[in-house]
């Protein structure tokens, strides 16, 4: 994969397949503009985590990782596989996932 090209799919469109490994595809029905909104957030957090564990920081790392996870499950890349979730509660769930983020960023 080049940085052009999106990821590999399963056939099923469930997973992406990078570099030779499986991993939970984003939720196609999140509009983009979310869905970005929803990265710069994950991105924000990975980010986090490397400056609490470079620092020592368990509370920060903690509270980093947290992040981390809150954005991948509003995205569906954790929790109910988003593929078994109606329509409503898919929505849900990554509105509420932004609501928290963006409450904690001050957005």
């Amino acid at each position: 994969m080049n940085a052009d090209q999106p990821p590999e799919r399963t056939p099923d469109g469930h997973h992406v397949v990078i570099r030779g490994r499986k991993w939970r595809a984003t939720d196609p029905s999140i509009p983009e503009d979310t869905a970005a909104r929803l990265r710069r957030h994950l991105m924000s957090a990975r980010r986090a985590v490397r400056s609490a564990t470079t620092a020592d920081d368990e509370q920060a790392e903690r509270a980093a990782r947290s992040r981390v996870n809150r954005a991948k499950t509003a995205l569906g890349e954790r929790g109910a596989p988003w593929w078994e979730q109606p329509g409503d509660e898919r929505r849900r769930r990554w509105e509420a996932g932004l609501e928290s983020l963006d409450a904690e960023n001050g957005d």
